[in-house]
């Protein structure tokens, strides 16, 4: 198992055969329109992750908004909510078609209010998730052994995750119900980009 830092792209001769990829991001905080993207790092399931650190003066990164589109790949997040709205912003791409683990962990686990990546990983892989780079500085020119080992970490595990969460949806009887709000989320992630992030649109009121 590596991990790997790439500058600015991801490099076009990797995760090319992949028809899955999991994705994450680090950003300077948690308000879209305020915070930079910083970091988007990637794995295809197979022990390796590969790290990009954009370059904010401009976002060009072809390689990866060709991935983030490309209709044969599915992209796994965990809260792909946030990620797929900072590269709309950011990377003025689409992603999709995604899945989503929090989702289906929310849909497929109602004997838990613990949906958090960590309590997840834990719960079905038995990996525990060091979170003590969570709140680092993700715009430093040159990232810290420390901070690339945590970004790698939150991909690893996203497509063992997907499988487990897969058997529990259909044995719930909810797959269909995860396969539309995973249709629907770029579409939600686009609306928190326009301003309806706080509103539910779907209320009475």
């Amino acid at each position: 198992m590596s991990n790997f830092l790439h500058q600015g792209d991801l490099p076009g001769d990797v995760l090319v055969d992949a028809t899955s990829v999991a994705i994450d991001s680090e950003t300077m905080g948690l308000r879209l329109g305020r915070d930079p993207l910083c970091v988007v790092q990637l794995s295809d399931g197979r022990g390796d992750a590969h790290v990009v650190q954009l370059d904010r003066s401009t976002y060009h990164a072809p390689n990866l908004k060709r991935l983030l589109t490309d209709p044969t790949v599915t992209k796994i997040f965990h809260f792909g909510r946030f990620d797929i709205a900072m590269f709309y912003l950011h990377l003025g791409v689409v992603t999709a078609p995604v899945y989503c683990t929090k989702i289906a962990s929310k849909l497929a686990r109602t004997y838990t209010d613990r949906h958090g990546l960590k309590d997840l990983t834990k719960e079905l892989t038995g990996v525990d998730l060091s979170k003590a780079q969570q709140s680092s500085d993700w715009g430093h020119l040159k990232l810290s052994d420390d901070q690339i080992a945590y970004a790698a970490s939150d991909v690893l595990h996203l497509h063992a995750l997907r499988t487990q969460l897969d058997e529990m949806l259909v044995r719930e009887g909810r797959d269909g119900y995860a396969r539309a709000c995973f249709e629907f989320l770029p579409h939600r992630a686009i609306l928190d980009v326009a301003g309806w992030e706080d509103v539910d649109i779907f209320a009475h009121a």
